[in-house]
């Protein structure tokens, strides 16, 4: 990662992103990390005086993103690597769980990631190099009852991802979906929005599942330290991948349902020929 010098991370209060802009820091990189608040902003960039610069921003005020990026551009640096991190998980049986709090979901995991997105790119084509990454999840590969708005939001990203990837490969832009299983950080905790349970017929389904999610919060397997460090080797490199899984259950979990998926297909491969025309 040597010839990165700057590197704009949304989310840097906690979880993977705090970890990533500690991480990018102590390796001597400049680190622009958006936040919540000022008052965040003033504890992030006491991490490391004149090379972690904060930058109050809500992802979803899409209307503030080109500005605060031509900002940064202007009076930090250029923008050598986007990381988008900010985002959030939403538990909730799907038929409980009101379409508002899908549109925030996806507002925050999918658009906000987008404009941000966007509003790198231009600066980045004309140097013609760069780097974004987008931390999705395993979610965003397989599926489990009670975060379909999360899974859908990460399947989201991670197709606009991977079509994103072909499209700025040209120009000497790299796109990395970064896909994370279960990692210590506040994904299951605090930073979880819950949609309150309502139709008993789910109970069955759900409730260890919730009660299992909750006890297990703090005690995952994943490392984000680790994490943080092997997002950080990608930056820089000169073929980094499209996809990277991180964790053991991750591979585990993805490679199971992409077995499945094969079998499935092969299964209904008469029935998918039937449909030719000729």
């Amino acid at each position: 990662m040597s010839a990165v010098n700057t590197l704009l991370i949304t989310g840097v209060s906690s979880g993977f992103g705090r970890a990533l802009a500690e991480q990018a820091l102590d390796a001597g990189h400049r680190v622009v990390g958006t936040v919540r608040s000022e008052q965040a902003g003033t504890a992030f960039e006491a991490l490391s005086p004149g090379r972690a610069v904060a930058r109050v921003l809500d992802v979803t005020d899409f209307e503030s993103i080109d500005r605060v990026v031509a900002d940064i551009e202007a009076t930090v640096g250029p923008v050598d690597a986007l990381v988008n991190n900010a985002g959030y998980g939403h538990e909730g049986v799907m038929e409980e769980s009101p379409l508002a709090e899908m549109r925030r979901q996806f507002d925050v995991n999918v658009f906000g990631a987008v404009a941000m997105m966007k509003a790198v790119l231009p600066a980045m084509r004309v140097r013609r190099r760069g780097h974004i990454l987008n931390i999705t999840s395993m979610g965003g590969f397989i599926t489990m009852p009670g975060i379909t708005y999360y899974c859908g939001s990460k399947f989201a990203l991670e197709g606009i991802s991977e079509a994103l990837a072909k499209e700025v490969r040209p120009f000497g832009i790299f796109v990395t979906a970064v896909a994370p299983g279960s990692f210590r950080t506040d994904w299951a905790g605090r930073s979880m929005i819950r949609s309150p349970r309502s139709i008993p017929d789910y109970d069955p389904l759900f409730d260890p599942i919730r009660k299992a999610r909750e006890e297990k919060s703090g005690k995952q397997l994943g490392d984000p330290v680790k994490a943080a460090r092997a997002m950080l080797s990608l930056i820089g490199m000169d073929n980094p991948p499209t996809h990277l899984l991180l964790g053991s259950d991750a591979l585990g979990l993805v490679r199971d349902k992409l077995s499945a998926l094969k079998d499935e297909i092969d299964a209904w491969e008469t029935v998918t020929r039937s449909t030719d025309g000729y």
